[in-house]
């Protein structure tokens, strides 16, 4: 088991890509601690009710990202219980789509403030636990391929995710010192709940499919997989980069 002992944090896992790393670094033998915000107390006892009925550590807490005192209690959770802190995955996140010329003041600053600004009080709080305890650490960003890939009607995600592949590249050196290490995983297409609408509109997805060379969305445990490959002794002087799972979306080309 690549995680054994270690303490991990992931952040908005009571559902898709989040649940899967939760459940996936269980079985490599890590205690999580799994965020969820208010209303989703269900589907995060049934993500700790799964681990733990397979044999694994699991615990839940509510938190809000954007707020430093959730952060500083969530991070206080996962030390009281598993005796110290060892991965951050900052996986919470949400998007909306709007054309440019009429998105809010409001929605752009709610969507950065749980895109950006949640991932940096995250990594800052994780990080000064792992500095304070001397043994390095694995900070993970789940941020998407529209950090480099744009997208129309969905201005503030991409500028959030953009912003955070520039914060992971900064945070890299400064935490190098401390045997640190930073990376963002880019997700594609990935086939979680939230993607049931468009999974239920033959021609978006044929719209969808058709610029993914592979031609199908990816699972959440793809996601998962190479969360643990990060956040594991393996991936030791990795550190820095992004590293896409879309399937080749951000490769697509035609022939003129």
């Amino acid at each position: 088991m690549r995680l054994q002992g270690k303490s991990a944090i992931v952040t908005g896992a009571a559902t898709g890509i989040g649940r899967a790393i939760v459940e996936r670094f269980a079985r490599e033998g890590a205690s999580v601690t799994l965020d969820y915000v208010s209303g989703q107390e269900a589907d995060a006892q049934a993500v700790v009710k799964a681990v733990t009925d397979a044999g694994g550590k699991a615990q839940a807490q509510v938190a809000d990202i954007t707020n430093p005192a959730d952060v500083q209690r969530l991070i206080e959770q996962a030390v009281s219980a598993h005796g110290g802190l060892d991965i951050l995955v900052n996986n919470a996140g949400i998007e909306k789509k709007v054309p440019f010329l009429e998105v809010s003041l409001d929605l752009w600053q709610k969507v950065l403030a749980v895109d950006l600004t949640g991932p940096f009080l995250c990594a800052q709080a994780a990080a000064q636990q792992m500095v304070r305890q001397g043994r390095g650490g694995r900070i993970i960003n789940i941020s998407s391929v529209h950090e480099d890939l744009p997208m129309p009607t969905n201005a503030p995600y991409c500028a959030a995710k953009g912003g955070l592949r520039m914060l992971m590249r900064t945070m890299c050196l400064e935490l190098a010192p401390h045997n640190i290490t930073c990376n963002d995983i880019g997700p594609g297409a990935i086939d979680t709940p939230m993607d049931a609408p468009l999974k239920a509109d033959p021609a978006a997805m044929d719209k969808l499919l058709s610029v993914i060379p592979l031609h199908r969305m990816g699972k959440p445990e793809d996601v998962a997989g190479l969360a643990v490959y990060l956040a594991s002794d393996e991936a030791a002087y990795v550190t820095g980069s992004s590293y896409f799972i879309d399937g080749g979306m951000l490769r697509y080309a035609t022939s003129l």
